[in-house]
Formats: C-alpha cells, structure tokens, sequence
C-alpha cells in the first residue's frame, strides 16, 4: 500500500503483483479482490520468491532514481545551473520519463528504507555486496544536511541564538509519519549550533511530540505563519498543500529576516526573490 493514498492503491491500483507458487490460491486471491477491482488485468502472477525480489528491487530502482537526480542537483548548484531545466531535458526523453525525478532534501519512511536495507542484506548474505545500494543510501543521508549546509552558509555559521521556522514534519504529504524523515536530521544539526525551531505540520506534530516531547529547543506552530512569525528563515520540507501558495508578503512582514530555503523546489525562485526573499532551493 502506498503512503498517504492507501485506500486509493487498494481499490484502484494501476497493478498487483501477486506473489503464488498454488494455483487454487491465486483463484481464491483473485475472487476475494474482485470485489474492489474487477479489472483482472491488473493481476501480474509470478513465483512467490521472484514476487519479494521484485518488490525489493523496484524501491531499490525509485530510490537509485531519486539519488542520482539529486546527485544532479548538487552539481547543478555547484556549476550555476538551474536543475529544472536539466530535469525537463531528462524527463523528455522516453527511455527515463519524469517519474522520481524531483530532486530534494532526502527522502525517508519506513518502506524505502526498510526495503533497501532488506535488499542490501540480501544481496550481502548471497555473498553479492552491493556497492551501488550503499551509495544510494549515503547521498540520501548526506542530502538530508542540504538545507542546513545552506543555512550555515548563509548565516556564515553564526547559528546560535537564530530562530529557524519549519514547515512539514511528515517524510511524505498524505501521512503522519516521520519515519528517517530529513525533519530529524535538520532538527539535530539545527540544535547543535544553538538554533531554536518552530515546527508546523498538518498531521505529524503529534508524531514529533512522541519523540522530542518538550524539547527546550523546539516549539509546535498551530499555523503556518505562527510557526514563521518572527523566524530568521524558513525550512519547507513536506509538499502539503497548505504550503504551495502562501501569502507571501504576509510571510515576509511576519518574519525577521526574509529567508526561504525550499527543500522541495516548490516555489518559483524569481517569484520568490520578487516579493523580497532570499531564496534557496536543491540545484536552483
């Protein structure tokens, strides 16, 4: 089931790839999902060992998809380049399509990254070290740090005492969940250097709550723009749709210093810096 849209995936999926080494199973399987979908073609029937190994390798292959985009994206921030037009360019050609080709601060939850450890010990354990997983999940991590890097930098590492505003706590919009989210990583870096963050999120503050409780350090936002008000800069994490628009000069009037560091490249950098903020994004 898909994150966020379970319900969805359940009763409408584009595929099921149904794992069945007995053929009275896979009828009785069928005619028990019938009622939800009666498109049989859906169904792609294969061994039940090739049907894990499959399901393994492909969030091993979205994963890897994701990586290398961002692996993009930080040379494009090192050359001057805008990586949008560089995913345009990718995504137009029909051998890669434009599926997992958005690059970002990291992704987390508990499938990709339970998958790909799986997939990583299984290949280790059939004695086939997999050097490529490996990376996949070390750029993952290290991208986790990316809007920090940048903040360090713009602030010439004088963190102590600034004040950091974030929206979105959840891995993924659609879910509560915080699993490996790069909301962790950020909140850690931003306290070592004496940073105080105000978190908003429409679903996952409860979640934050169970794992930091009071943290001296962090404050939950009941609103966006209480979670920005007064704020030396803004960290966007999770794509919720409270995000995409804001009101920008209310944004701007309510925070102490006009900066925005997009960690979904969600915003349009000109827009941005037109209505007065410094604007920060992955490879823009």
């Amino acid at each position: 089931l898909e994150e966020g849209r379970s319900w969805d995936s359940f009763t409408r999926p584009t595929r099921r790839l149904l794992g069945c080494d007995d053929a009275t199973g896979e009828q009785v399987t069928r005619e028990l999902l019938r009622a939800f979908n009666r498109r049989s073609e859906v169904f792609q029937c294969m061994p039940r060992r090739a049907a894990e190994l499959t399901k393994l390798a492909i969030n091993g292959m979205l994963a890897t998809r994701i990586s290398y985009m961002n692996e993009i994206a930080g040379l494009a921030d090192t050359l001057g380049v805008d990586v949008e037009h560089v995913r345009q360019g990718m995504g137009a050609d029909s051998r890669i399509g434009f599926e997992y080709l958005y690059p970002g601060c990291g992704f987390g939850g508990p499938n990709f990254s339970r998958d790909l450890m799986r997939l990583a010990d299984v290949q280790l354990k059939s004695g086939r070290y997999s050097a490529l997983l490996e990376q996949v999940m070390d750029i993952n991590e290290q991208k986790k740090e990316t809007l920090f890097r940048k903040l360090w930098s713009h602030f010439s590492g004088e963190m102590a005492g600034k004040t950091v505003a974030i929206w979105g706590a959840a891995f993924k919009p659609g879910t509560a969940r915080i699993d490996h989210a790069p909301v962790l990583t950020l909140l850690e870096a931003l306290w070592a250097q004496g940073a105080k963050v105000r978190v908003h999120d429409p679903e996952a503050l409860p979640a934050l709550l169970e794992r930091y409780g009071h943290h001296p350090g962090l404050h939950y936002a009941s609103h966006p723009y209480a979670a920005a008000d007064g704020a030396d800069a803004l960290m966007v994490l999770t794509q919720w749709k409270a995000y995409w628009s804001p009101d920008l000069d209310r944004l701007r009037k309510g925070m102490k210093q006009p900066v925005i560091l997009d960690g979904r490249n969600m915003y349009d950098p000109a827009y941005v810096r037109e209505h007065g903020f410094t604007y920060y994004g992955v490879g823009r």
